[in-house]
């Protein structure tokens, strides 16, 4: 009988990455696996189609970064390893609970604690200071700020698999996790690992969505998506979306929250990343009256200061729009002489949402003037 004797590259490679493992688990990862840096065909043909069908919706530097999200050579081409890390982050309960607690803006469960780019990729640099001190080679880290798709990349290093609803899902941690990347000129990945898909028949995620962003399975309509709509995009929400966003503020997790992989998610131990309480169904009342200092103050160092204080605002006053509370009503009225048209406009079809229809037709006739803009004249008017 002849035994087969280990290739030495191979054991020294296994070294290798057993000692970043062991670091990674030690900084508070998950999983870490890794993969070549290379290009993704299948990667290249969605991402065509994605832009071609406009899904990427005002996002024009997915258009403008096309070429570089295809492999990470592009990003730097001397990479030849990926190696992928994944940090759970799941909530304390099912987020989705929050939906009814209209006197509350419901905050994306990632968003309620310290801004994950910066606790993440803190702990990156650390990982990759010390791998290349260690091993003498040479690293670069990404944290979802650069053109790097993170998401592929797990799914080859078998970390998971992209969903139905686009994001990735692992058997061990669910459909809670953030995603970090180390680029390194060293070869130590294995070819790519297969991984299966086991979303099935499954369609929960895609079945609950409230604004239909989902056209097909593993397609993500950027235009629909409450997500998108709270955070990246600026301007007045398109009327068919207002009611369906219910109280959230700040992106959506429903389509993670529903997710039957989620039964194996474990609490995320991080402790910059909990959720605060301040950022847990903060008062509407509260936020709305923020000033632009005041939303700063009150969410520095969280995700939620990227809307912009203007599109949050929008959003709270869409959320009161939807407490069905006439209460708020007051309130509401001191927006009607607003600078911003988006703010004013909102305020408008908020007060209209609460309002029996002579209570707004006695308002609209106080308020209204032939001088409004279209976009104003328009939320003035009733069904």
């Amino acid at each position: 009988m002849t035994r087969t004797t280990p290739d030495p590259i191979h054991r020294i490679r296994q070294r290798i990455r057993q000692r970043i493992r062991d670091d990674a688990l030690a900084e508070g990862f998950g999983e870490v696996a890794f993969t070549p840096a290379r290009a993704n065909p299948i990667l290249e043909e969605r991402m065509e189609a994605f832009l071609a069908q406009g899904h990427h919706a005002s996002m024009e530097w997915m258009v403008e970064t096309k070429t570089r999200r295809v492999a990470p050579t592009a990003m730097w081409d001397q990479a030849k390893t990926a190696i992928v890390l994944v940090m759970n982050y799941g909530p304390d309960h099912n987020p989705m609970d929050n939906l009814n607690a209209m006197e509350g803006g419901n905050i994306s469960v990632y968003a309620r604690g310290r801004d994950y780019h910066d606790v993440i990729k803190g702990k990156l640099k650390q990982i990759a200071g010390r791998i290349a001190s260690r091993e003498g080679v040479s690293v670069k880290v990404f944290v979802d700020t650069a053109p790097l798709m993170e998401k592929p990349l797990a799914a080859a290093a078998g970390l998971g698999w992209q969903g139905k609803h686009t994001n990735l899902v692992s058997r061990a941690f669910g459909s809670w996790l953030f995603l970090g990347v180390i680029l390194t000129d060293a070869d130590w990945a294995d070819d790519d690992i297969h991984h299966d898909d086991h979303c099935g028949t499954c369609t929960q995620c895609l079945d609950i969505c409230p604004t239909m962003a989902f056209p097909a399975p593993y397609q993500l309509d950027a235009r629909r998506c409450i997500s998108y709509l709270t955070i990246e995009h600026d301007g007045l929400i398109d009327e068919e979306f207002r009611a369906p966003m219910g109280n959230r503020i700040f992106g959506c997790d429903d389509c993670l929250a529903v997710c039957p992989w989620n039964r194996f998610a474990s609490l995320g131990q991080e402790v910059k990343l909990q959720a605060k309480d301040a950022l847990t169904l903060p008062p509407l009342i509260e936020l709305l009256a923020l000033d632009e200092d005041g939303f700063k103050k009150r969410f520095a160092g969280t995700p939620v200061r990227r809307a912009g204080v203007i599109n949050f605002k929008r959003n709270v006053l869409i959320a009161i729009g939807n407490s069905n509370n006439p209460h708020y009503i007051s309130a509401l009225k001191g927006y009607l002489h607003h600078d911003n048209e988006v703010i004013k406009a909102t305020a408008i079809w908020a007060i209209k949402r609460l309002s029996s229809p002579s209570e707004f037709a006695a308002l609209r006739e106080q308020h209204h003037s032939m001088q409004d803009s279209e976009v104003i004249q328009q939320e003035w008017q009733t069904e």
